[in-house]
């Protein structure tokens, strides 16, 4: 990716970001809300936004999704006040699952993880008492 299109996709990050939590007062936007990641378009014609929102339950992460996709033309104004190019991206925002998923794989790893420390322990154990009873006694 070019230098060009780094600074331009950091702009728009700011700049909605900024939009997001400071200058949007819709009720339906709940929970805290950040940007995962920005797709733009080689031609600067259309950026799609991925939202991390963490909040209580999914269906509350997709209203705050439907509000921000609502408001998205004073969004875009904002950007086209900061941007320099001839014409701003259109817009388009979507829910990433990516930190939920991340969250739920480390879950399921320190599970597994506890259950062969568990396993380990019981083998040494087992193996522990087998010792004991095939020793002779020495009298």
């Amino acid at each position: 990716m070019s230098r060009r299109l780094e600074k331009i996709i950091r702009t728009i990050r700011d700049v909605v970001s900024n939009a997001i939590e400071n200058q949007l007062s819709d009720p339906r936007i709940r929970g805290m809300s950040s940007i995962t990641h920005i797709e733009l378009a080689n031609d600067l014609s259309a950026a799609k936004i991925y939202l991390s929102v963490l909040c209580d339950s999914k269906k509350d992460q997709e209203l705050t999704c439907h509000a921000i996709n609502n408001a998205k033309g004073f969004i875009r104004s904002r950007l086209a006040s900061v941007l320099t190019t001839r014409s701003c991206p259109a817009l388009t925002f979507c829910l990433d699952d990516s930190l939920k998923k991340g969250l739920e794989t480390i879950r399921i790893l320190d599970q597994l993880q506890e259950e062969e420390v568990k396993r380990k322990a019981m083998a040494k154990e087992e193996n522990e008492q087998e010792l004991t009873v095939e020793a002779p006694d020495e009298e």
